[in-house]
Formats: structure tokens, C-alpha cells, sequence
């Protein structure tokens, strides 16, 4: 049994959103049985599996301190995929979950705020020896803002190669318990979730793949001119 987690101690990351589209993304291509486990007390990945209609992925209920039992059970009933919600917030849970978690996901916006917040969550897998790799989540397309932030995340861990950008079926398609492989139609949304899941396997399953180490992390984006700003300003927009 493999375990994943989405954590990153900004709110508005993409956590969960990523979360419950892995996951069913990772059933949809046979990986499952996939159970998700909702770490954060705003409960909002659990909200969103309540309104599934007739899914095969199972809600997993544990506490910090029974963490690791109750994945002891999961593994038992068969449960091939864990995938885990934490909170948007550095706390003892967090810590629990990335040291018993086979890849740690940190999503992030390409802003300068957003980089300077995963620190904390970096600081946490390397000293815990987990592997890890950086999402950048919500870009807007063809925005330099975007490249510069692949860049600064580069210096600190893996990033993937899939990029997820800000479309409005992402978040609508959670409303009701779905996510955008499940809705009719094709969509570059879907693409971006089948490439992301493709890059989360290969990675959960390569036991090469490097843990991250090293000394305290400080991210931030590169000085930009007064020209760049405006770019970004105009690309956002």
C-alpha cells in the first residue's frame, strides 16, 4: 500500500481539490482499491466524498495518535492507494502524516507569497527523509510569473512536470462530488489530472527516487524589474 500526502501550510494551495482528483484519477486507471483520508479539521475532502454518488473510493477515519494503525487496517482490507488532506496549517498532525506518507505533494501557486509558505512544509520532509515533490497549481497560461517559480521550487526538490492551471471546472466540478474526469466532454483540465496522476505513480513507485535532505530551506521568487511586475500584472489578469 502506497501513501500520499497533499500538504502545504498556505491556505488556498489546491490541496484538497488535488486531492480528491488524484485519487479518483488513480481509480479510474486501476491503481485502487484508493481510500482518502481527511486529516483536516475543516473537513472539506470528506464533505466533498459524501456527495459522490455510488463511488468506489473508501473515507478513511483516523486520529494523530492512531494514524498508523488505522493505515495498518486500510492495508489489511486491501487498500492498494492512501491518499491524505491535511490542514492549511504547520501542526503536530502534519508531522504525523509526512513521516508515515511513501510522497509528500506540496501544491503551490506561482506567487511570491505562496513559494515563501512552503518552506515550513520543505523543512518538515527533509528533516523526516520523505520524498517529496513540488505541484505548481492555478498558473495562468503563458505567464512568466510561472517559469520563475518552477525555478525558485527547482533549488529545493523535484517539480512536477505537469503544471495545473486556473479553470473554473476544477472547483465547480467538487461542488457536487465530482471531479473533471468525470464529467462528460473533453477538456485540457482532464489531460492536466491523467498527466499529474501518471507522474504521482512513477514517483510513489520508484524506490531510487531521491528523499529530500539538506539544510533549512528559505524560498522566494527572483528579483523582477518594474517592467516584469507589470508582465505578470497583464498575464494574471
Amino acid at each position: 500500500m502506497k501513501v500520499i500526502a497533499f500538504a502545504c501550510q498556505k491556505g488556498g494551495s489546491g490541496k484538497t481539490t488535488l486531492a480528491g482528483h488524484v485519487a479518483v484519477q488513480a481509480d479510474l486507471a486501476g491503481a485502487g482499491p484508493v481510500a482518502i483520508l481527511d486529516a483536516d479539521p475543516q473537513g472539506s475532502l470528506s464533505d466533498w466524498w459524501r456527495e459522490r454518488d455510488g463511488t468506489s473510493i473508501a473515507l478513511a477515519q483516523s486520529t494523530e495518535n492512531g494514524l498508523q494503525e488505522d493505515l495498518r487496517r486500510l492495508r489489511e482490507r486491501g487498500i492498494k492507494l492512501v491518499v491524505i488532506d491535511t490542514p492549511p496549517a504547520i501542526t503536530s498532525t502534519i508531522s504525523h502524516v509526512i513521516g508515515v506518507s511513501d510522497l509528500v505533494v506540496v501544491p503551490t501557486k506561482p506567487s511570491p507569497h505562496d513559494l515563501r509558505a512552503v518552506g515550513a512544509t520543505v523543512q518538515i520532509c527533509k528533516e523526516l527523509s520523505r520524498k517529496m515533490i513540488f505541484v505548481v497549481n492555478g498558473a495562468a497560461p503563458r505567464a512568466r510569473i510561472t517559469a520563475e517559480a518552477i525555478a525558485a521550487l527547482s533549488h529545493h526538490g523535484p517539480v512536477c512536470s505537469t503544471i495545473l492551471h486556473q479553470r473554473v471546472d476544477f472547483a465547480a466540478s467538487m461542488i457536487d462530488g465530482r471531479t473533471v474526469n468525470e464529467l462528460p466532454g473533453r477538456s485540457r483540465s482532464k489531460s492536466e489530472v491523467v498527466s499529474l496522476w501518471n507522474y504521482l505513480q512513477e514517483m510513489v513507485n520508484d524506490e531510487n527516487a531521491s528523499r529530500i535532505m539538506g539544510s533549512p530551506v528559505s524560498i522566494s521568487m527572483p528579483q523582477t524589474t518594474r517592467e516584469d511586475e507589470q508582465y505578470r500584472a497583464k498575464s494574471m489578469a
